[in-house]
């Protein structure tokens, strides 16, 4: 039991207690123990220089202090997240997966500032993303941005780097992205993305390889071909087409934006938006969305631009390459799969939910002209191709499917000193085991056995170890095995 007394000092109420347990002799002897409580008179001591001091018994309390200071919100800014323990340990398993696939691959990691320049993200290729910004001015005068995509920054490190950075480099990161945006399911303001890419290769070798680590993290999640497929396009087809309709190059980047929502929006308003925010006659936008819908498959395209299109080598390049990595079943030919941002220029692509629930799961493709639109005169040429996969979207469906994995809060030990005496012997002995790599957890106050039991059941513990006062004074501890259910007196020294 405490005895103790509320000091208050500066006007805060500070406890001070002194407990006095019983004494517990031996582990093997069967004894319940409890700590005995003396009565506890509470009083208050009125700060130094006050005129009066002022005795009080019971609970001090301060209702003017109380309605000044009102609860605060406890929730998160909307469309942002808290991580608990609970949730740290699903999203640490998640990034684990990430990390695990890049390096199969034989990727390294990179990371760059959540914080960045405002011009690294501003286009004039109307993309949502340059309108869904966290931007403002910081107190030096400079525009800056909260990164909404990773990759921008990639490019600018490649950029630093220059002529001395060896090529091919294969770089992943995980790093939050934060847009201001509609919220949907999967679909927040602040989500964490894993890229992939690769500088320096030319061919669609590259992102065939992209391709086999997004079908890779599938598979180790449990996810097979029936579950995801992965929509595959070149906007090399779309430029194409464009041609042979007589848009003017200057509106391609505008056209393949507005493109990029025939999954979201109805195809008359997909069309207006082509007439209205890029230009094109209304009969062009029309027989466009058309031609487009006829191209189902590749012998389609191939029959519609012929067979020296480079869209089409390209993409069936990479589907006979799909082929011997073994995931061609994984892919979809699509024609209207452009994706929204003005930097790609070659092979794009993006995963979906086969049962139509949720939103891309991942997205990606070639943009070897992102340099040069950053400034980089000199690496203008330098070819690069990449993905982005959220958080988001696949916890969604993996919680769906119940592919989640169970993730318990888990200790290898639980170590126990049954005397207040015996702590610091305690305290040496889980830090050795923790030197020799196990997780301990040590118990800093008074508790009884029943106690002790059941918080080492609750943290999964492979051994419950007790340091009672008479196994110490032989150098013993006793060591009970949670999963075996037996115990034994273990020497200290020899315990690992």
């Amino acid at each position: 039991m405490l005895r103790g007394r509320l000091h208050l000092c500066g006007g805060r109420a500070q406890p001070f207690a002194d407990a006095t347990p019983c004494n517990r002799r031996s582990v093997n002897k069967r004894h319940s123990c409890s700590i005995q409580t003396k009565a506890a008179d509470v009083s208050t001591v009125a700060p130094a220089g006050a005129a009066n001091a002022r005795t009080i018994v019971g609970k001090v309390s301060d209702p003017m202090a109380r309605r000044e200071k009102e609860m605060i919100d406890t929730q998160p800014p909307r469309g942002t997240r808290d991580f608990f323990p609970e949730d740290m340990r699903l999203r640490n398993w998640l990034f684990g997966e990430f990390a695990a696939v890049s390096r199969s691959f034989g990727f390294e990691q990179y990371d760059t500032p959540v914080l960045e320049s405002e011009d690294l993200f501003v286009r004039k290729a109307g993309e949502e993303i340059t309108e869904q910004l966290y931007n403002f001015e910081d107190k030096g005068g400079r525009r800056v941005a909260l990164r909404p995509e990773l990759t921008p920054s990639l490019a600018r490190l490649v950029l630093q780097r220059g002529k001395t950075l060896p090529l091919p480099a294969k770089w992943f990161a995980v790093g939050q992205c934060w847009r201001y945006e509609r919220m949907t399911r999967g679909r927040r303001r602040e989500h964490y993305q894993w890229n992939m890419d690769i500088v320096g290769v030319e061919g669609v070798e590259a992102e065939a390889e992209l391709l086999a680590a997004v079908v890779a993290l599938l598979q180790r999640l449990g996810l097979g071909s029936g579950d995801v497929g992965i929509r595959v396009n070149s906007r090399k087809v779309l430029q194409g087409v464009l041609s042979a309709h007589g848009v003017p190059p200057e509106a391609f980047a505008r056209v393949c934006v507005i493109v990029d929502k025939l999954d979201k929006l109805p195809r008359d308003k997909v069309e207006s938006e082509l007439v209205s925010a890029a230009g094109l006659p209304p009969a062009s936008a029309s027989s466009l969305l058309s031609a487009l819908a006829s191209l189902a498959s590749l012998p389609d395209l191939r029959a519609a631009l012929g067979p020296d299109s480079e869209a089409v080598a390209d993409l069936e390049r990479l589907f006979e390459l799909a082929e011997g990595y073994g995931y061609k079943d994984w892919l979809v030919f699509d024609p209207s799969v452009v994706r929204g941002l003005a930097y790609y220029t070659g092979i794009v692509f993006e995963g979906f939910d086969r049962a139509g629930q949720l939103r891309a799961l991942c997205g990606g493709g070639r943009y070897d002209r992102l340099l040069g639109s950053l400034g980089g005169r000199e690496a203008e040429e330098v070819p690069m191709a990449g993905f982005g996969f959220g958080d988001a979207v696949i916890v969604e469906l993996l919680k769906e499917r119940g592919l989640l994995p169970e993730l318990p809060h888990k200790v290898d030990d639980v170590v126990v000193p049954l005397d207040t005496h015996l702590r610091p012997a305690a305290a040496g002995l889980a830090s050795r085991l923790r030197r020799a790599g196990r997780s301990v957890d040590l118990v800093l106050e008074a508790k009884k056995m029943k106690w002790a039991f059941k918080h080492a059941e609750k943290l999964h513990a492979c051994r419950l170890i007790l340091v009672g006062a008479e196994e110490w004074g032989r150098g013993n501890v006793v060591v009970r095995d949670l999963a075996a259910f037996q115990q034994a007196e273990v020497p200290a020294e020899e315990l690992v």
